[in-house]
């Protein structure tokens, strides 16, 4: 359990994907906290306690995931937050990226590929 003090938030509006998040990403020995509702990430964000990674889907409904990174780059307090976005839609990578999403993969996971990435940022 060596990542249990690193808390990742994962936002996506499929719950069938946040509850295999929350099981993989806790079986790895990290603190989760899934919601479906990107207006929970605005109020994480303004609160005082910060995740030390953010995981989420580029299509959200009602919300666009970009648009989300966006804020969260502009902002000096969740600036430095790494991001990792993804999409059953590979072509948007070069549009996550360039919204200042951190890393990008694709769905279906690749749980190796997905860890490897978390890792790396944590």
């Amino acid at each position: 359990m060596r990542n249990e003090q690193k808390t990742i938030f994962v936002l996506d509006d499929d719950l069938d994907i946040l509850e295999f998040l929350q099981a993989l990403l806790q079986q790895e020995g990290y603190r989760v906290v899934i919601t479906s509702k990107a207006e929970s990430l605005e109020k994480l964000i303004s609160g005082d306690t910060l995740p030390d990674l953010i995981l989420m889907d580029v299509f959200l409904s009602g919300s666009d995931g970009c648009e989300i990174v966006k804020q969260l780059k502009s902002q000096e307090k969740s600036r430095s937050i790494p991001v990792v976005m993804f999409s059953a839609h590979p072509g948007v990578e070069g549009t996550a990226r360039h919204a200042g999403a951190d890393a990008f993969v694709s769905k279906p996971f690749e749980m190796d590929e997905l860890l490897a990435k978390i890792e790396h940022y944590l």
